[in-house]
């Protein structure tokens, strides 16, 4: 696909943030993983933070957070030429499968990631995510155009009263609930269905009735949704703030399982008063099958993307799994979610 004049003409960044685990895969840096990531997580780099505001963000604008922080996963900053490089061997060795750009929102920012996408795909046969705030259409063609695979625009926030508490305009952000959708709509146009991702952040005060009925929403959409469990870092506007309790984690990822999968849609369940889910909508022999794969607690998002421990450490609890999970795990899962242990 032809890429337009003002993405081919844009310069290449020469700096760019890897997440840590990403930089010991690629041999940029030394170290030991419990889980080695499938897919490269690349970020955008700027002098300075985001020009958002995200409350739950180390790069927001009035964050406190040390720069090299997103999340709770440490992003250091590497010359472009040399990460492409070693992404090259990576991907000939089998050891990555996909790249994914994250991207702070400034103005620039289109234009350095339609060069780093035709830059990555010059140097290795791989599928490319990007995860970003692409705010018109014109921007989603762009990336397109440059040879993006896929796009992920985030939501984060279940309801419009949340998403204007911690992205729009209660924190003084760019983005709002309608527009995001819009996007959302119009990256499907441009993109094609399946090829469309949006992130959901479980703990920033939503019922898991309304993150299961966004759930539902997405789909419908034909957007792709993958859940995230909130994560305080200290510096942000939400640093006091929990994480959520695993047990509503855990019924709020078999809910997304059985609706991705078809076996449920949100209507077909059943929650409380106080909004948390009681009934699948599926027969309990389907559930419990279901449950024994372990697939719906993996982690969620692009094919080969397992994003090892973004949302908690190595040490426990995981919400989102990035490697098989073991028989001892599965029961204390089934524990969680009240069914009965495996025998």
């Amino acid at each position: 696909m032809a890429v337009s004049k003002t993405c081919a003409e844009t310069d290449l960044p020469q700096q760019i943030r890897v997440s840590e685990g990403s930089a010991i895969v690629l041999e940029l840096l030394e170290g030991k993983l419990n889980a080695e990531p499938t897919t490269a997580y690349f970020m955008t780099y700027k002098a300075g933070k985001c020009t958002a505001n995200c409350g739950f963000c180390p790069q927001a604008r009035s964050s406190r957070s040390k720069a090299e922080l997103l999340s709770r996963v440490i992003w250091p900053i590497f010359p472009t030429c040399s990460v492409l490089k070693k992404l090259e061997a990576a991907v000939e060795n089998g050891k990555i499968m996909r790249v994914c750009i994250q991207a702070l929102t400034y103005p620039e920012v289109i234009a350095h990631l339609a060069a780093l996408v035709t830059a990555v795909n010059q140097h290795a046969k791989v599928p490319i995510s990007v995860s970003c705030q692409p705010i018109t259409i014109e921007n989603i063609r762009c990336l397109a155009e440059a040879g993006a695979e896929r796009i992920g625009i985030a939501l984060d926030a279940a309801t419009e009263i949340l998403f204007s508490q911690v992205k729009g305009e209660n924190v003084h952000g760019p983005y709002t609930w309608e527009n995001q959708f819009r996007l959302l709509r119009e990256a499907v146009e441009v993109f094609g269905k399946g090829k469309v991702s949006t992130h959901l952040i479980v703990g920033l005060g939503e019922t898991e009735n309304e993150a299961v009925s966004l759930i539902q929403r997405s789909l419908d959409m034909d957007v792709s949704p993958a859940l995230f469990a909130f994560t305080p870092v200290r510096g942000t506007k939400l640093e006091t703030k929990p994480q959520p309790p695993i047990e509503s984690y855990r019924r709020i990822q078999l809910a997304r399982y059985l609706i991705v999968n078809g076996h449920a849609r949100s209507e077909d369940m059943h929650f409380n008063s106080d909004g948390c889910l009681i009934d699948y909508g599926v027969d309990k022999e389907t559930l419990e099958w279901i449950v024994e794969t372990g697939k719906p607690f993996l982690t969620s998002g692009c094919l080969n993307c397992n994003r090892p421990f973004y949302n908690e450490k190595p040490s426990g609890p995981i919400y989102n799994y990035p490697r098989k999970i073991r028989q001892p795990e599965i029961s204390e899962i089934k524990r969680q979610l009240g069914l009965k242990p495996t025998p």
